[in-house]
């Protein structure tokens, strides 16, 4: 098989607010702490058990960290699309260590806001108003809908 593939789709729940960042060059980053649950019955005593794991998710994209900042808060479910990405960094004592985060980039990555529409704030809503017009419950007085079906 030639080439590699370094892909990550995760379902999960926001473990705590977005982080917003500014880049040196001024645009948008975010970072968010997703969980995803794994459940199960234990066969030797019947018992429900849960795992949940935690993933680091960091978005490059200025419009798409811009998304996060407005729509997205702590318990929303999304599903995000990524690489994954190793690096290393020295602690405050000076120790290395090494981190890996999905990323999403600006031309690699996806993020879905799965929530339903009646389950955040209202006022995020990403329907548009009707307007007046829109709201009639009948149909105008001009219209003629007696016409025959010609089939």
């Amino acid at each position: 098989m030639a080439g590699s593939l370094n892909k990550v789709m995760l379902i999960g729940n926001l473990g705590a607010d977005p982080v917003i960042r500014q880049t040196q060059d001024g645009k948008r980053l975010a970072q968010l702490s997703l969980a995803t649950s794994e459940s199960w019955k234990d066969k030797s005593t019947g018992e429900k058990k849960e795992k949940t794991s935690w993933h680091r998710i960091v978005i490059f994209n200025d419009g798409l960290a811009g998304v996060v900042e407005s729509y997205l808060k702590k318990g929303s479910k999304i599903f995000v699309e990524g690489q994954l990405q190793t690096r290393k960094y020295n602690d405050a004592n000076g120790v290395e260590k090494y981190t890996t985060e999905v990323v999403l980039g600006n031309y690699n990555g996806n993020l879905t806001m799965l929530d339903s529409r009646g389950a955040g704030d209202s006022s995020l809503s990403s329907e548009p108003e009707m307007n007046q017009d829109m709201q009639q419950s009948s149909a105008p007085d001009d219209l003629d809908i007696d016409d025959e079906i010609p089939f």
